[in-house]
């Protein structure tokens, strides 16, 4: 039987635990690597743009196959070789600095092998939770995550704008180098998972024969692929508008790198607050309503981003990036704990990467559409476009089965879920 709280899980705390350190790790870079590129390489909208892109775009590349490959191998070890790779990666770049040789080639590199690195560290822990929680603590432990990574965008976007102004970019990366290291040897903790192989006399498909079952389980599946569209259309948004917020901020605002990483952290407030509201929204809603109405009524909020300026145009514009990241934050508690629910074990890996590939590609797409926009029509019009976007996010969801949900799915069998809908289904909490 699996445990009620996953707490009483060993290996699921120190999971959680080195996930906070990297967390940390990647909130400080968040900040710190685009001040590097524009503060010690003089940066434009188009460099900053396309340095985003490259952090991102390994999900539209390798997005796909790595989730088939995860679900081939021994997550604990995706998980700590990726953390490894991600420490020394970012510890180059303040080396360089130092030596007065860091180029625009190095941190393009630098920040494509770390998000090819970073997805097989994002599928691979999706996916491990189930195994370690069991799948009736999946909504209590995704609870826990989503506000670990809220505090974190807070901390670590914060401590990233205070680091860079205090004591330059260069030295924050050397923080984040730390903080991967230290969550690798973290994860050494965990007691190591046998790697799932075929039945005896049974070949393992093809790896595009898998590929293809993992997209076929999300896009023919409606709950599914209404979550995917939803958050697809958020990351997009989202990234459109802050990818240049450090151009706005230092150049046309001439507001500081503490500035910034205030104004960032404000959105995990957002996500931390939706992630602790989560489950007493859905369980006094309905767990589809929760998803689709909250929607309804935070759109309007991303409108007043665009209008961020100095003064009181900057808590207004503050209060409406909170509002949207609140969103955010139900979204990614619910959401994925219903996918989870709604996809058997070998099966998990796939999935997760099939969301990984459209989210993040969102995000990809969204630097470089946001770098284009702002070379040609001006930051202020991109920012406008990633309103927009964010505005009109909710639709899929709301107009899809799961704003009817009342309840997560039971596993009655595996590779089957009920649906949640019959009247003796009520929401518990796990």
């Amino acid at each position: 039987m699996p445990t009620k709280s996953p707490w009483r899980v060993p290996d699921f705390r120190t999971l959680f635990t080195a996930t906070a350190l990297s967390q940390l790790a990647t909130n400080i870079g968040y900040v710190a690597v685009p001040l590097i590129a524009v503060s010690a390489l003089d940066a434009g909208p188009g460099q900053v743009g396309l340095l985003a892109t490259l952090s991102t775009v390994a999900f539209l590349l390798i997005g796909l196959p790595a989730g088939a490959w995860v679900d081939r191998m021994r997550h604990r070890r995706i998980l700590i070789a990726a953390d490894l790779a991600r420490a020394g990666l970012f510890a180059s770049v303040p080396v360089a600095w130092s030596l007065d040789a860091l180029t625009f080639g190095q941190l393009y590199t630098v920040v494509l092998l770390n998000g090819c690195a970073t997805v097989f560290f994002d599928v691979g822990s999706q996916s491990f939770l189930p195994q370690l929680v069991g799948r009736e603590g999946l909504l209590q432990a995704n609870a826990a995550v989503v506000t670990l990574q809220a505090a974190s965008n807070v901390a670590g976007r914060g401590a990233g704008g205070a680091l860079v102004q205090l004591l330059t970019a260069p030295v924050a990366v050397v923080g984040m180098g730390v903080l991967y290291l230290a969550s690798a040897l973290r994860l050494l903790g965990i007691r190591p998972v046998p790697a799932r192989s075929p039945a005896p006399g049974q070949r393992r498909a093809r790896l595009g024969a898998q590929i293809a079952e993992g997209l076929r389980h999300v896009l023919r599946n409606s709950e599914l692929r209404a979550l995917a569209l939803t958050a697809t259309l958020t990351n997009l948004g989202s990234q459109i508008m802050n990818t240049l917020l450090p151009i706005l901020f230092t150049r046309e605002l001439g507001l500081s790198a503490g500035m910034l990483g205030l104004y960032l952290g404000l959105g995990g407030v957002g996500i931390f607050l939706g992630a602790r509201c989560a489950r007493p929204i859905a369980r006094r809603l309905g767990y589809g309503r929760a998803l689709g109405l909250t929607g309804l009524c935070v759109a309007p909020a991303a409108l007043v981003i665009p209008l961020i300026d100095r003064g009181p145009w900057f808590w207004l514009a503050g209060t409406g990036w909170l509002l949207v990241t609140f969103k955010m934050g139900l979204d990614n508690v619910l959401g994925v704990s219903l996918r989870q629910r709604l996809t058997p074990d070998p099966l998990l890996g796939r999935m997760n990467a099939t969301f990984r590939f459209m989210l993040t590609g969102a995000i990809a797409i969204g630097s470089g559409v946001a770098g284009l926009i702002g070379e040609l029509a001006g930051v202020r019009t991109a920012l406008w476009v990633g309103g927009c976007c964010l505005t009109l996010a909710f639709l899929p969801v709301f107009l899809s089965p799961v704003r009817t949900r009342r309840e997560l799915p039971r596993q009655t069998a595996p590779g089957t879920a009920d649906s949640g809908n019959t009247p003796r289904d009520h929401l518990r909490q796990r």
